[in-house]
């Protein structure tokens, strides 16, 4: 099979899209497809044999002035495109979804007599482009992780101001997504939590939305039993993101007992952020460490390795890598119940603890009780594992794609020829 892989941001370190459409590709390949991966900038980082196709952009978002003039060609910014997408980002807009789409469409038909692709499968952009790509007869195929109005609602739920409504609201396109969704050929998500949650905010029947859960590599992350302890806990994700519930997590410790400390990996930490303002609120310098720079993966795989057991505090996940790697790596995991968390985690405690969401009171009996007992969080860590090894797969997630795209060509076929 031909595919197409977009993702409007390719590399792995901007988070779980650049992970997901990096181990796709990967698999599809050693299965004997033909597989391009069409991205935009930062861009990824591919297997041998595996085609990039490089979708420029000026990368002007959250640039002010003069930041964004800074450059070899500056008047490269009046190209029509890159002139609108730095207009509305400096009023707060996140353009990069849209603009993706848009240069993409314009460079599809050379790209399609090129390569003659079965199939697009669409990264979560859910770009106007996308519409007019599939108006050429190729069905398109789009994974939503999550709806992005979830990560609005966290937004509203840490400030509720007016103001920060309207600018949130501008950030996200949300009618732009709800739009384009609906109306492509197939949609399909990474978890129940994120199908539900599909199906409200953009109206498409659960269905008509397949299941097919994230892989994590067995190969990359596991234990290093060689590693000396330095935490009780490890926090991994980005901690300004608001549905990450940083806030929580830090209250939880601080009702904790004195003695058990907290590692935070976070590369993008700013000097006035949620977390330095609610360590010093909680008085818990002594008790958190930050690691605040970009890790490869080797080194982040090594730092959970570091702890005795990690956190994952999320009001929603679409379905959480750091969980899935935290267990891939032999650790328990002390999880709130938000979105796919007890999916992945499990609901009979075997891997790890689940709690309410924005519950500290309830996050801290739990970490306490973990750490109360190694033996017995040993045993979580190792069953935590074997639970990854059995149902998050990358080779399962990418053949049963391949068998949803299949599908959905030979139902695109069948309308042509009834049309």
């Amino acid at each position: 099979m031909r595919i197409a892989l977009l993702t409007y941001r390719g590399n792995m370190y901007c988070g779980g899209q650049g992970i997901y459409a990096s181990y796709l590709a990967r698999e599809w390949k050693k299965a004997g497809h033909d597989v391009h991966v069409i991205a935009g900038p930062p861009y990824p980082d591919l297997d041998p044999g595996i085609p990039l196709h490089k979708i420029h952009n000026e990368n002007v978002f959250g640039l002010k002035h003069p930041e964004w003039i800074k450059r070899d060609n500056p008047l490269a910014l009046l190209n029509p495109l890159n002139l609108w997408e730095l207009g509305v980002s400096q009023v707060g807009m996140f353009p990069e979804m849209q603009t993706f789409g848009l240069r993409l469409m314009t460079r599809w038909k050379k790209l399609q007599e090129r390569h003659k692709f079965d199939v697009v499968f669409d990264n979560q952009c859910l770009s106007w482009g996308l519409l007019a790509i599939q108006a050429t007869g190729i069905p398109v195929v789009s994974v939503i992780h999550h709806p992005l109005h979830i990560d609005r609602a966290a937004d509203f739920a840490i400030d509720p101001r007016l103001r920060t409504k309207f600018k949130r609201t501008l950030y996200f396109p949300l009618a732009m997504q709800e739009t384009v969704a609906p109306r492509l050929s197939r949609i399909v998500t990474v978890s129940e939590a994120s199908r539900a949650e599909i199906s409200k905010h953009f109206r498409i029947s659960k269905s008509k939305v397949p299941v097919v859960y994230n892989g994590t590599d067995l190969d990359i992350f596991k234990p290093f039993p060689e590693m000396e302890k330095e935490t009780d806990l490890i926090f991994i994700g980005r901690t300004e993101d608001r549905k990450k519930g940083i806030g929580t997590l830090l209250k939880a410790l601080a009702l904790c007992p004195e003695h058990i400390s907290l590692k935070i990996v976070d590369g993008r930490i700013p000097p006035h952020g949620l977390v330095p303002k609610a360590i010093k609120k909680l008085g818990l310098e002594k008790r958190v460490t930050i690691v605040d720079r970009m890790l490869e993966v080797p080194d982040l795989v090594k730092q959970y390795s570091t702890a005795r057991a990690a956190i994952v505090s999320s009001v929603f996940e679409g379905f959480g890598f750091p969980a899935s790697e935290a267990m891939a790596c032999g650790l328990p995991v002390i999880a709130s119940g938000g979105g796919a968390l007890p999916e992945v985690i499990g609901l009979d405690g075997m891997a790890g603890r689940l709690v309410p969401t924005r519950d500290p009171e309830a996050m801290a009996a739990a970490i306490t009780d973990v750490l109360a007992d190694p033996v017995k969080a040993a045993a979580m860590g190792a069953h935590a594992r074997e639970r990854v090894a059995t149902l998050f797969q990358w080779d399962q997630a990418a053949a049963q794609l391949v068998d949803i795209f299949q599908e959905t060509i030979r139902a695109t076929h069948s309308r042509s020829r009834a049309a």
